[in-house]
């Protein structure tokens, strides 16, 4: 059974850190393209962060560039985001991805093949 598991959420204040991690089991996915995306209270999942499956390209969205780093381990097959000067917008539950692609920064969720099951990300002001 393919898995990917998110951990490392939690409550933080607004300028504060937190690291997000995704750890794949069932299949090895170091040879796929992975993202990050989010859904906050009322509103529709967005794209985060992506990362290619070698690591040499990343992008984010607009609003999180310079604060997120995205990293991945492939002998762990681990994927990280680092999260830092949290603001209360970032608030949302976070979702880590595995693409059917292999390079390049893959935005759109539909291509996107496994999920995890999110974990919560909460910013206080």
């Amino acid at each position: 059974q393919v898995q990917l598991v998110e951990s490392g959420g939690g409550l933080v204040q607004a300028g504060g850190s937190l690291t997000l991690s995704c750890a794949a089991s069932g299949r090895t996915f170091s040879r796929n393209a992975m993202g990050w995306f989010r859904q906050a209270p009322g509103k529709e999942r967005e794209f985060v962060a992506a990362i290619s499956w070698s690591g040499a390209f990343t992008g984010y969205v607009d609003s999180v560039k310079g604060r997120f780093t995205i990293s991945r381990e492939n002998a762990k097959v681990t994927v990280i985001l680092q999260m830092n000067n949290l603001k209360p917008e970032d608030t949302a539950v976070y979702y880590c991805a595995a693409s059917r692609f292999l390079g390049g920064v893959v935005r759109d969720e539909n291509e996107y093949d496994y999920w995890g099951q999110g974990t919560q990300v909460t910013v206080s002001s």
